[in-house]
C-alpha cells in the first residue's frame, strides 16, 4: 500500500463503519516507492480498487462491504470507462455511489475514490 500524500488518515474505522480517503492510482514498487500508473483512466482504477481494496483490508472490511462510494473525475468523457471498470469490481450488491468531475486531483491523477464500508468487527 503507498503512504498517504498528506497529514491524514487512508482509512479509519469508527464501530462497524469502516470509511477511506479517496485513493488515486498510486503503486508502490519493490524498492518501495511510490509512483503513479501511466495508461489512462482505466488503468488508472485498476490500480485505485486495489488501492481502496488494501486500505479497506487494513481495516477488516472487503470491497463486499462498501455500500457508498464517490468518485472523482477530471472529465466526465472518462464516465462510460468507468463504469465498464466498475462493474468488474461490484458484480453484485453494488454500492451506491456519486460521480462528481473536478479541475483537478493530487499527483495529476484522472480519477479518485473514496469509499464506506459496512463491517462489523463482530462479524469477522
Amino acid at each position: 500500500m503507498s503512504p498517504a500524500v498528506g497529514p491524514y488518515s487512508p482509512v479509519r474505522r469508527v464501530g462497524d463503519w469502516v470509511i477511506t480517503s479517496g485513493q488515486v492510482a498510486l503503486a508502490t514498487a519493490a524498492d518501495g516507492t511510490s509512483a503513479m500508473v501511466g495508461g489512462g483512466t482505466i488503468a488508472e482504477l485498476h490500480q485505485v480498487m486495489a488501492n481502496v481494496s488494501a486500505v479497506l483490508a487494513e481495516a477488516g472490511a472487503t470491497l463486499a462491504d462498501v455500500v457508498k462510494t464517490t468518485v472523482y473525475l477530471i472529465d466526465m468523457d472518462d464516465f462510460a470507462d468507468m463504469n465498464e471498470v466498475w462493474v468488474t469490481y461490484f458484480r453484485e450488491n453494488r454500492p451506491t455511489r456519486s460521480a462528481v468531475c473536478v479541475a483537478g486531483l493530487p499527483l495529476g491523477a484522472r480519477i479518485e475514490v473514496e469509499a464506506w464500508a459496512y463491517a462489523p468487527a463482530a462479524a469477522r
